[in-house]
């Protein structure tokens, strides 16, 4: 059958975080808030495996944000005091912490939830972390001096965290790149060559996910600007398919993404979004298989995977359960059409 994954993010339940919202507040604290956050994985992994998928993640239910999760382990940065900075060539504000100081990491940064991941599910595992150019772009530099510079210092510390997932036994580490999709001629120059950096000696499976960000607001209109095609993926799948990593995470069902851009990712794993994530409609099996059959005139069978076109996190639990089940029924169906 074809492989199943999500990109990343699931909504937390109204009992461990604020919901609806990207930078949800904990319910709890200390002890009592660490024991619910892998309560919430252990939910979201019985979900992804009920629902059929290959690849099961831990839905980032340890983390308030997919980028500030990391960042909270790295010495060098001041989280006392953040200042307001335009995020993706200012599409939004957001308070954000301050680089001050050389990048280490404090110790480990997920040792806990991978490992719960790892020990709680037979299946196939995926871990994501915040690319380097999308960290770059998600705080304030008053060190480096140089965004080219202070990447390469958080793909450093992304590729010492990524070994040690690995270790864990997480068989897929991705890499969320929704940079690339804002600054296209840098990433081919150096995001791409930074984001090597951090898979650098890994022999499990690399990935990279790139696409239009979650259904907010703010996205939402950003995507209104960007005309009949969405052609973003153009000047940077070229790099990639020349590049190291193994898997590319794009969007495709209910956007303006020709389809045809998939055929750059030549030689490339293809997590193509058949599960739209700017809309709590949910999708059909026959949608699902529809978008599929449309992968499959650029991309070999053996190459692609069922993917949603990014996280869920800011939906309801309720539609985001439905979409797992439309995501596995929909591969499954796929693969009766095609007489697997």
């Amino acid at each position: 059958m074809f492989d199943t994954a999500i990109a990343g993010s699931l909504p937390k339940p109204a009992w461990l975080a604020e919901t609806g919202k990207l930078w949800p507040l904990w319910r709890g604290e200390g002890a009592d808030l660490a024991q619910a956050k892998l309560d919430a994985t252990l939910l979201w992994i019985k979900a992804q495996e009920d629902a059929g998928l290959a690849v099961i993640g831990d839905g980032e239910m340890s983390r308030q944000h997919f980028v500030h999760g990391f960042l909270e382990r790295v010495e060098g940065i001041d989280f006392a005091n953040k200042v307001e900075m335009g995020i993706r060539n200012d599409r939004y504000k957001a308070l954000v912490p301050q680089v001050v100081a050389p990048l280490r990491l404090k110790g480990r940064v997920h040792a806990t939830e991978a490992r719960f991941l790892r020990a709680h599910t037979t299946r196939r595992t995926k871990f994501t972390l915040p690319g380097p150019m999308t960290i770059v772009d998600t705080v304030a530099d008053r060190f480096y001096g140089d965004r080219v510079k202070m990447a390469f210092a958080f793909a450093e510390l992304l590729n010492e965290e990524a070994r040690a997932l690995q270790a864990d036994g997480i068989d897929v580490i991705q890499f969320d790149e929704p940079a690339f999709n804002v600054y296209m001629a840098e990433a081919a120059e150096w995001g791409v060559a930074a984001l090597e950096r951090a898979i650098e000696g890994l022999h499990c499976t690399t990935a990279v996910h790139i696409c239009y960000g979650y259904g907010i607001e703010a996205n939402v209109k950003w995507k209104a600007t960007l005309g009949e095609q969405w052609r973003q993926y153009e000047q940077v799948f070229p790099a990639l398919a020349n590049s190291a990593i193994d898997q590319v995470s794009l969007e495709c069902i209910h956007s303006q993404v020709p389809p045809e851009l998939m055929a750059l990712l030549k030689g490339k794993d293809v997590m193509v979004g058949v599960i739209d994530v700017a809309s709590d409609r949910i999708e059909t099996p026959e949608e699902v298989a529809d978008t599929l059959a449309l992968a499959l005139q650029y991309v070999p069978r053996e190459h692609l995977i069922a993917c949603t076109n990014c996280g869920l996190a800011p939906m309801s639990r309720a539609v985001a359960e439905a979409k797992l089940q439309a995501l596995g029924a929909g591969a499954r169906l796929a693969d009766q059409r095609l007489g697997g």
